[in-house]
């Protein structure tokens, strides 16, 4: 699902103007700079080749003093394959709009996600799987992503499934708690888990002595 946007671009951040002038031309020097992602524009051009998935809809009614108001919550997945995913959701009184927000949210969420061949039972060094077990949580769901060998695939439930391929995640095994039925915890905490990656310190390898 991809949608255009014809209104040019006038960026209103640091990081956007950085982008917009050709200054910063890749998602690792736009992460490196340490200045947040507050445009979307800047992940369409930084990752021109991401794609979005609807991971959910669900419409959402409350009542006020001038009756019952409906709207319809989405919750959107993007990544490129390769390294790149956000998560993000968005609300509105139409279902298209609430896709558009939440594609536009997921972008701006968007991390970095380590990849390795962190796995006892595979040395092929390739990026595949996750480089060591990670965990992630949302609600009452907990997300538990531990290393894979080559092959394997993505052991792992519809939603988890879904994110891991976005985020470039070839095989993982995957252990879950709480109430996986919930789309969106579920989708967070697999999300979270992935965000995690970025923060576990791996260990030095010495090198052998001559």
């Amino acid at each position: 699902m991809a949608y255009n946007y014809e209104e040019e671009w006038v960026p209103q951040t640091r990081l956007g103007k950085l982008v917009h002038e050709g200054q910063i031309t890749s998602m690792d020097e736009a992460i490196d700079s340490g200045l947040p992602v507050r445009e979307s524009k800047v992940i369409d051009i930084l990752l021109p080749d991401l794609e979005d998935e609807v991971l959910d809809i669900n419409m959402v009614q409350r009542m006020t003093d001038s009756g019952r108001r409906v709207k319809f919550r989405a919750t959107v997945i993007v990544g490129n394959g390769d390294g790149f995913v956000g998560l993000g959701q968005a609300k509105d009184v139409q279902v298209g709009p609430a896709i558009r927000k939440a594609i536009d949210n997921a972008k701006i969420n968007i991390v970095k996600v380590k990849r390795g061949c962190g796995s006892w039972e595979c040395a092929c060094g390739r990026e595949h799987t996750v480089p060591s077990e990670v965990r992630g949580k949302a609600g009452s769901v907990i997300v538990e992503l531990k290393p894979a060998p080559r092959g394997l695939g993505l052991a792992a439930g519809d939603t988890a499934r879904k994110v891991l391929e976005k985020a470039g995640i070839k095989d993982v095994w995957t252990r879950t708690e709480g109430t996986t039925r919930t789309t969106l915890n579920f989708a967070k905490a697999t999300f979270n888990a992935l965000h995690n990656t970025g923060t576990v310190r791996q260990p030095v390898r010495l090198e052998e002595e001559a």
